[in-house]
C-alpha cells in the first residue's frame, strides 16, 4: 500500500484555535505539514499557533471574502495548501415551536451560515487552489478536504433543529463534492464525531461529563480530540478514503433528549 506523504506541504484548519481543530492542527504539524489556523479567537489562535509552529489567520468562515483573503495569506506565509480540515462551527439550541413561538429564523440562518456555508466557502475556495497544484504521487493526488459533521446529522435531538440541519448538509455535500473533484485529484471525506471533550463539554461538571461518557457503548467515555485528529491524519494519508462519511462515536446512537 502506498500512503500519500503531505510532509512539507501546506494545510489549513478552520476553528483551529481550540477543541477538535486545535488537536488536528497539532497533529498535522507533527505529520510535517505547514499549518495555518483560521479562527476568530485571536488570543487563543496566536497562542496555539506559537505552541505548534503554525501560522494564525483571523478568518470568518461565513464570509467568502474573508475566506479568500485568508487562503491568500496562507499561500504567501506558508505554501499552497494541500489539506483543508473544516472544524469551525457553532451550536444553537431551539425547538421548532417553544412556548407557542416558532423557531427564531435568524438563529437558524446563523447556524447554517457558519456550519454549512462556512464549510462550503472554505472547501470550494480551497479546491480551486488545490486543483492547480502539481500531483504528489503516481495516482495524481493534489489535495484532501476533511469536513466535520456530527452524529446529530443522523440522530438529531430535541432542540437541535438548526444544528442537525447544518451538519446534515455537510454530510450531503460529501459525495457530490468528492465526485466533482475526483478527476482533479482532490479527495473529500467527512467525520461525524459523537461525544467529544470539546471546550463546551469541558465547562460541564465532572459528574455530568462522566454521565455523558457512560452513554457511549464502548469505550464508555468522552472522545479525546486527539482521537479525532488521528482520524484526520489517516484520511489525509490513505488514498482510498474518498467520498465517505465516518462516524467516530464509540457506537453511540443519540436518544431524543
Amino acid at each position: 500500500m502506498s500512503l500519500v506523504n503531505w510532509s512539507g506541504h501546506g494545510a489549513i484548519v478552520t476553528g483551529g484555535a481550540s477543541g477538535l481543530g486545535a488537536a488536528t492542527a497539532e497533529r498535522l504539524a507533527a505529520d510535517g505539514l505547514r499549518v495555518a489556523l483560521f479562527d476568530l479567537n485571536d488570543e487563543a489562535g496566536r497562542a496555539h499557533a506559537k505552541k505548534i509552529g503554525a501560522h494564525y489567520i483571523r478568518v470568518d468562515v461565513s464570509d467568502p471574502a474573508s475566506v479568500s483573503a485568508g487562503i491568500e495569506e496562507a499561500i504567501q506565509a506558508l505554501t499552497l495548501p494541500r489539506v483543508l480540515v473544516n472544524c469551525a462551527g457553532i451550536g444553537g439550541a431551539a425547538k421548532t415551536v417553544s412556548r407557542g413561538a416558532a423557531h427564531d429564523p435568524a438563529l437558524f440562518e446563523k447556524v447554517i451560515r457558519v456550519n454549512l456555508m462556512g464549510s462550503f466557502n472554505c472547501a470550494s475556495q480551497f479546491a480551486a487552489k488545490a486543483v492547480t497544484a502539481e500531483p504528489v504521487d503516481k495516482d495524481g493526488a493534489r489535495g484532501v478536504i476533511v469536513n466535520t459533521a456530527s452524529v446529530a446529522a443522523f440522530d438529531g435531538q430535541v432542540g437541535q433543529l438548526a444544528y442537525s440541519a447544518s451538519k446534515g448538509g455537510i454530510v450531503g455535500m460529501t459525495l457530490p463534492m468528492a465526485r466533482d473533484l475526483a478527476d482533479k485529484g482532490v479527495r473529500v471525506c467527512t467525520i461525524a464525531p459523537g461525544l467529544f471533550l470539546t471546550p463546551l463539554l469541558h465547562e460541564l461538571p465532572q459528574d455530568v461529563q462522566a454521565s455523558l461518557g457512560a452513554q457511549v457503548p464502548f469505550p464508555s467515555r468522552l472522545g479525546d480530540p486527539a482521537e479525532y485528529a488521528d482520524m484526520v491524519s489517516q484520511i489525509t494519508r490513505n488514498p482510498m478514503l474518498n467520498g465517505e462519511v465516518i462516524r467516530l462515536d464509540g457506537a453511540i446512537r443519540m436518544a431524543p433528549r
